[in-house]
């Protein structure tokens, strides 16, 4: 199956080849037929399965189908709502690239930042926006913004946006879209509040595809698990982390609260640590991110939210200093190491309270992960799981 095979129009197409994509992904090609026909669409996959090239292209397409934008001022067509500044700027770098031989135009909007710079493209029209709930309605309350003429929305990472607490800004935006529209809904996962927010956003009988995580995560990633005490795991870590000096690790925290506390052990020992979670101004994540990439920060600890959109190469540890109560979301955490031709290691840190977690993720991935006894922190009483 190609691009071509699905009815990708050549503008498209030869964007496409310039990025270096040369077949679709099992999302793509479910999706794009779909959309083609303006059906409604609910998908359940994790981030890089390549769901916004799957949306992306086919509304790229029927816009300039359309002919949209090529007379007059440009008018917001199309909407895609997601939780954070990094994910909305991966997106917008997204239909730049597949839409460079149209006339289509998109901006991206996001807290957190002067509004300036992002009001002047507005100012211009735009047929794709890509916006954060916040200073979305913030800019549309200001007059900056009408959804009045959006044919598609694309609402993305629905399950971290009600983490985040934006299920009422979603509301908002929602009450000010037309009825008649087509609208696209992506989440990791499908608990029951995720259902009945698509609910509200999808037509009556939308498609739905599922791209099921990897059962089995990537024979690269060396896993293992160990048992401790919940007042032992910021001593543990400090033990592997000056165990692998010169790795480059990634600490996952549940809470934002507790990824600063780890950050204060971490420095406390002289471990140059910093954190990203929504709590962070969009400037002190973004710099924590790039001084990572650039490896001028070997330690950074994250929430999950705001590990959606981490792409660093070469990432050699990923540490779940707390575990994932929803087991899919172990196998997206794990797939932050091991890419490409690189190797990596995932390790768990499993308290008494966690077991239940573990058990959960290991039959979701269909292997039991080996346990490391020999460590100074041990939890005897903890078992087996």
């Amino acid at each position: 199956m190609t691009f071509k095979d699905l009815g990708i129009i050549e503008p498209i197409l030869r964007a496409l080849e310039a990025e270096g994509y040369t077949q679709p992904t099992p999302i793509q090609e479910q999706s794009i037929p779909i959309l083609l026909q303006g059906r409604d669409l609910l998908g359940c996959a994790q981030t890089g399965t390549g769901k916004t090239a799957a949306f992306a292209i086919p509304i790229i397409q029927q816009l300039h189908n359309a002919g949209t934008g090529e007379t007059g001022k440009k008018k917001v067509k199309a909407l895609v709502v997601t939780p954070t500044r990094e994910l909305a700027l991966q997106i917008g770098d997204s239909f730049k690239a597949y839409s460079k031989h149209t006339a289509i135009r998109n901006a991206v909007i996001f807290g957190g930042v002067k509004q300036g710079s992002q009001t002047n493209a507005l100012r211009g029209g735009v047929d794709v926006l890509v916006a954060t709930p916040g200073r979305l309605l913030d800019l549309m309350q200001q007059g900056f913004i009408t959804l009045r003429d959006v044919e598609y929305f694309i609402l993305d990472e629905a399950d971290q946006m009600l983490d985040m607490g934006f299920i009422h800004d979603i509301k908002k935006i929602i009450a000010k879209l037309p009825t008649k529209r087509q609208s696209l809904f992506f989440s990791a996962t499908m608990a029951k509040e995720i259902v009945e927010l698509a609910g509200k956003i999808l037509s009556g009988s939308p498609e739905r595809v599922t791209i099921e995580p990897k059962k089995t995560t990537a024979e690269k990633v060396e896993q293992a698990v160990y048992f401790v005490q919940k007042n032992d795991k910021p001593k543990l870590l400090i033990h592997i982390l000056e165990a692998n000096p010169n790795s480059s690790t990634l600490v996952f925290s549940r809470t934002k609260h507790g990824a600063d506390k780890i950050v204060r052990v971490l420095q406390r020992a002289n471990i140059n640590a910093a954190a990203i979670h929504g709590n962070k101004s969009q400037n002190q994540r973004q710099k924590a991110l790039n001084d990572f990439k650039d490896g001028k920060l070997g330690v950074l600890i994250a929430t999950d939210i705001a590990a959606r959109g981490i792409d660093v190469e070469e990432l050699a540890l990923v540490i779940n200093f707390d575990l994932p109560n929803v087991p899919e979301t172990y196998v997206h955490r794990i797939g932050r190491t091991g890419r490409a031709a690189a190797s990596g290691i995932a390790l768990s840190f499993c308290n008494g309270e966690e077991k239940a977690y573990l058990k959960d993720i290991q039959k979701l991935i269909n292997q039991t992960i080996p346990v490391i006894d020999e460590h100074p922190f041990p939890d005897d009483g903890t078992g087996s799981v």
